[in-house]
């Protein structure tokens, strides 16, 4: 009876750990969050946030691309380079300096509550790049179109309507004075709407991120290699727009303060545990499996970010992130439905049986038409992988580093 309890509870335990995970991954986004929101409140400029943060995650990925892809990395051409190139312009650039402008004219809550219109942008994006298919007549296409206005519609109640405040029962506790940096978060709340516009447009630029990352990983299919080579080319990107619009050698300037952390956070804690992590659940769970983890990560910010930074959370946003919400989990229906298709058809019989229930492969004679039955099916199977336009893997709706971008298509992970 004792020995029948423990395996109970191991089995518990082994069933929970994805789910423990997650948790844990979506507290680590979380307080991202949190560092880099204290970190711009506190006059850190985000053109050289962007620059330390890549040239950390360059140093970090480098010597693993240079040890485990030695031998297996693909040839270097011209057109692979134009697109590694636009990868770090449309990743490192354009996503993180629009992502962390918005987030400086808003606030946390708001920001994680935009970034999951993700899945469904990039849906729409496949859509006109003909990487999906839409079936109007299929429940599961349905349910992606209807998620996506639903999710578009959400974000914009939030843009265009704020609301009362809503007071947590702790706020009467907590006072902006006793922020580093209130008279900047307050100053920031008058440009809402513009900081709302600049995270649509990091949602943009990381959608059209996912799908030219699909289109290069068909030619340059080493991981590693391919982050460290977005990684270092963003680098040198974000310092040439860093000289443009910073003229102050000062904002350079980083020590051993909350700048620093703010800039060596996502390597600490995206590459190492995060980037494993969601390629382990990517193969066990499928790909939709961390996706539907992320409004957690928002609930945690908004509860974070009152303790933490007094934020004000409204009306308008409460109820445009339910919005959001429901519209994400629709999308991410869609595509566990269409996930779930895709791995019926790849299933492979294991075992022929004749009309009398005796396996073939007890003969010789059926020993044969096992093997030809096999080598037809891997032949169609690689015909039809030849032709198909490689897939997308979301990992999650919050603009990260490109090291989480990168990871390999999976089987039946498509655009979400």
């Amino acid at each position: 009876m004792e020995g029948k309890g423990n395996h109970n509870s191991n089995t518990f335990l082994e069933k929970s750990k994805p789910y423990i995970a997650m948790i844990c991954l979506q507290f680590g986004y979380a307080g991202m969050n949190i560092v880099t929101k204290v970190s711009l409140n506190g006059g850190m400029s985000h053109y050289v946030l962007v620059v330390y943060r890549h040239a950390f995650a360059t140093a970090v990925i480098a010597p693993f691309a240079l040890v485990l892809e030695r031998g297996i990395r693909p040839k270097m051409t011209f057109p692979i380079f134009l697109q590694i190139f636009v990868l770090g312009l449309l990743g490192p650039v354009i996503d993180q300096n629009f992502y962390y402008m918005g987030l400086k004219y808003t606030s946390p809550t708001f920001s994680c509550a935009m970034s999951n219109m993700l899945p469904a942008m990039t849906f729409v994006m496949a859509v006109i790049c003909r990487m999906e298919k839409v079936d109007i007549k299929k429940l599961r296409c349905q349910a992606k179109v209807v998620g996506t206005i639903v999710t578009v519609a959400g974000a914009m109640l939030m843009t265009l309507y704020k609301g009362r405040v809503v007071n947590m029962f702790w706020s009467a506790h907590i006072h902006p004075a006793h922020t580093a940096s209130a008279a900047a978060a307050a100053a920031a709340d008058k440009d809402w709407a513009k900081g709302s516009i600049l995270l649509i447009l990091a949602t943009l630029a990381w959608a059209a991120f996912f799908i030219l990352q699909a289109i290069t990983m068909r030619r340059y299919s080493a991981q590693l290699s391919l982050t460290t080579l977005v990684c270092f080319l963003g680098t040198l990107q974000s310092i040439a727009v860093t000289f443009v619009m910073e003229h102050k050698p000062s904002a350079w300037t980083i020590g051993w303060d909350m700048n620093l952390l703010a800039a060596a956070y996502s390597v600490i804690n995206h590459f190492y545990p995060a980037f494993y992590i969601h390629i382990y659940l990517s193969i066990k769970r499928g790909p939709v499996f961390a996706t539907a983890f992320s409004p957690l990560m928002m609930i945690i910010v908004a509860i974070m970010g009152s303790f933490i930074l007094a934020e004000k959370i409204y009306v308008g946003g409460v109820i445009g992130a339910v919005v959001i919400v429901i519209g994400l989990y629709s999308v991410l229906w869609g595509k566990y439905k269409e996930y779930q298709e895709i791995e019926a058809d790849q299933e492979i019989p294991e075992v022929i049986k004749g009309p009398n229930n005796n396996n073939f492969c007890n003969n010789e004679r059926s020993g044969t038409i096992s093997e030809d039955f096999e080598l037809n099916d891997v032949e169609s199977q690689k015909n039809v992988e030849a032709s198909r336009v490689p897939n997308v893997v979301i990992s999650s709706p919050m603009p990260q580093p490109p090291m989480l971008a990168m990871e390999a298509p999976r089987k039946g992970g498509q655009v979400a």
